[in-house]
């Protein structure tokens, strides 16, 4: 048996994250400088690790001290800015949570914020999104970045949302697209070698192209297609590596 399998039998998945963070943490020093920064941990570095598949590596991806990407340093911008998640009394249900902005809206007293993810190891409630366990308008914000992509049936997801979403209500969501592409890409890619070929991760099971807010919008959303890193300019897109907007754009959908 290998090293990588008995390092699994021997710690859950939680407990295998947070040990990557206190690695991280430890491992940190070496990216001593002040070139990027991270809005997340607050720290700088003379450059963030590459993240992805060798052959669509992205430079400069993740934070090495808290393990932030792109699309979250993005997204605080956005809740910081543009939204009163950190200052009213809220309701948030936030799917696959990402434990470098967790501490941010833990720490939130004004928010009732409920985590869930398919994984019970990697939330406060194991839920399927295809299934959500919560009464109609429950939640006045969702966040669901980087989610869609990978569940079977997405129209059931959408129309999950827009039903536990309370009247006038925000959902934040997030996905990879592919500009290229006007209609989202979907074959049958049953195995991660052909996921990671066709849709550039080998768990994804699609790949969203231009429609993307069509699809939403079918789940009846009114919905506002939303780059942030363009908002806020070059130099701060730079200097906290926002991305190229082919994992960052944050799709603003109302009821």
């Amino acid at each position: 048996m290998g090293l990588k399998k008995i390092y699994k039998r021997l710690f859950s998945e939680k407990r295998r994250i947070k040990n990557r963070l206190l690695f991280n943490k430890i491992s940190s020093v070496f990216y001593c400088g002040n070139t990027y920064s991270c809005n997340c941990c607050g720290k700088s570095f003379r450059k963030f690790k590459s993240k992805g598949a060798l052959l669509i590596k992205r430079e400069n991806a993740e934070c090495p001290y808290c393990a932030s990407l792109e699309r979250i340093r993005n997204l605080l911008f956005y809740i910081e800015n543009e939204t009163p998640l950190l200052t009213q009394k809220l309701r948030l249900l936030h799917f696959a949570p990402e434990w470098c902005l967790l501490p941010v809206l833990k720490k939130a007293e004004n928010l009732d914020y409920i985590t869930a993810d398919i994984n019970p190891d990697l939330a406060d409630y194991q839920v399927d999104i295809m299934n959500i366990p919560f009464p109609d308008k429950s939640f006045d914000y969702i966040i669901c970045f980087h989610v869609l992509g990978h569940v079977p049936d997405e129209k059931k997801a959408v129309d999950e949302l827009y039903r536990v979403l309370k009247t006038n209500g925000v959902a934040l969501i997030s996905t990879i697209i592919d500009p290229n592409n006007l209609q989202t890409f979907e074959t049958a890619a049953d195995t991660p070698e052909k996921r990671l070929h066709y849709y550039s991760e080998p768990d994804l099971l699609r790949l969203h192209g231009r429609d993307f807010d069509q699809r939403l919008k079918q789940g009846r959303f009114n919905v506002e297609v939303i780059d942030y890193p363009a908002r806020l300019g070059e130099v701060m897109k730079k200097k906290y590596a926002l991305g190229d907007g082919r994992r960052e754009l944050i799709f603003r959908c109302t009821k």
